[in-house]
């Protein structure tokens, strides 16, 4: 006996609308033709100039001295795109922000952030800091990516975060493979690993 679908034909499906379902990432990732594994990952890393990270690291204090993160805005403003906006300075590079991507009726939406130089870098701000069911959307989101650009670079990169806490994950685009990374990056304790890995996913 087949088992129910999860994704019901006919119906729309928005990246937002996949953190919502109460199924697990092996389970959704496999109706869209995807596995996933979980693993410790061997990102690629920049070395950045310590005092423009120190720059950023005091930045950040900063805002989470005087801004409350009780809202997903909040989140963005005070730590997730000052940060990215670092990382393209650095890495000579444009940010996308809300791009919009419309592929099928179960993949479409808008990326949090979009990085693309080279090698291609989606962010995600993970709704009720929930980051679990953020790799999930984050997932589905790198598998659009995946059909929406032309490069032909092997891996894609990604990374759900909830400002403070930061977790990647890569699409392995031949063998459709979505590995989430064991380690989680603590901000502002770990900017400098954290500004490190994006700029040399960038780069």
């Amino acid at each position: 006996m087949n088992r129910p679908r999860i994704l019901q034909p006919g119906q729309s499906y928005t990246f937002s609308k996949y953190f919502d379902l109460p199924f697990t990432p092996e389970d959704i990732l496999a109706e869209l033709g995807c596995s996933y594994d979980r693993d410790r990952l061997q990102l690629p890393k920049a070395e950045c100039d310590f005092n423009r990270i120190e720059e950023v690291r005091v930045l950040i204090e900063r805002n989470l001295k005087y801004v409350k993160l009780l809202s997903e805005d909040a989140r963005k403003q005070a730590i997730i795109a000052p940060i990215l906006l670092e990382v393209c300075d650095l890495a000579e590079t444009q940010l996308n922000i809300e791009y919009p991507v419309s592929i099928n009726q179960q993949l479409k939406g808008s990326f949090d952030y979009y990085i693309s130089k080279g090698k291609e870098l989606l962010v995600i701000e993970a709704k009720q800091a929930d980051l679990s069911r953020g790799f999930t959307q984050l997932s589905v989101e790198l598998i659009a990516l995946d059909q929406w650009i032309d490069s032909k670079t092997l891996i894609l990169y990604g990374a759900v975060t909830t400002g403070e806490d930061w977790r990647f994950g890569i699409y392995k685009r031949q063998e459709k493979k979505i590995i989430e990374d064991l380690k989680l990056y603590r901000v502002p304790e770990e900017i400098r690993e954290l500004l490190n890995i994006l700029v040399g996913i960038v780069k």
